[in-house]
């Protein structure tokens, strides 16, 4: 019977996936960052605003249709309010213009708390958040439409 209780009882072993890419990570890998630290890419957002989900509404946006600029906004405020950290893989970290060791450190602290690490809190000055909100929205993703 213990050995049953054992089975019952055993925990699950903690894993993640790149919030960006959802590739599995090994325990220990990765990148943590913040929101900021994300929404401040252009590569970033030109990456998420060409996806094949999104190419759609980028091109309308492009094309002055307003529904393709009301998307895009919608998509970058989804982003923009992402409480917790983003844990990221390898293949994405050159996206981002942060201290990779930092981030290194911080993400070996979230999986020491098994995703339960906060970062320091920080926020862009509202002047720096306009201007990626804009980039993001009127901006990301021109130079792969054809018009």
């Amino acid at each position: 019977m213990a050995l049953f209780d054992s089975f019952l009882h055993k925990k699950k072993k903690f894993r993640a996936a790149c919030h960006i890419t959802k590739e599995p990570l090994e325990t220990g890998f990765g990148y943590l960052l913040s929101t900021p630290e994300v929404i401040q890419s252009k590569k970033y957002w030109d990456m998420v605003m060409t996806e094949p989900e999104t190419m759609a509404y980028t091109v309308s946006h492009f094309r002055q249709q307003a529904n393709g600029t009301h998307m895009r906004t919608l998509i970058f405020e989804k982003h923009a309010s992402v409480s917790k950290p983003w844990i990221v893989s390898d293949s994405v970290i050159n996206y981002f213009d942060v201290d990779k060791s930092r981030a290194r450190e911080h993400a070996k602290k979230w999986w020491e708390a098994e995703g339960q690490y906060a970062l320091p809190l920080t926020t862009p000055a509202d002047s720096a958040f306009h201007q990626w909100k804009e980039y993001a929205i009127l901006e990301a993703g021109r130079a792969r439409v054809a018009l």
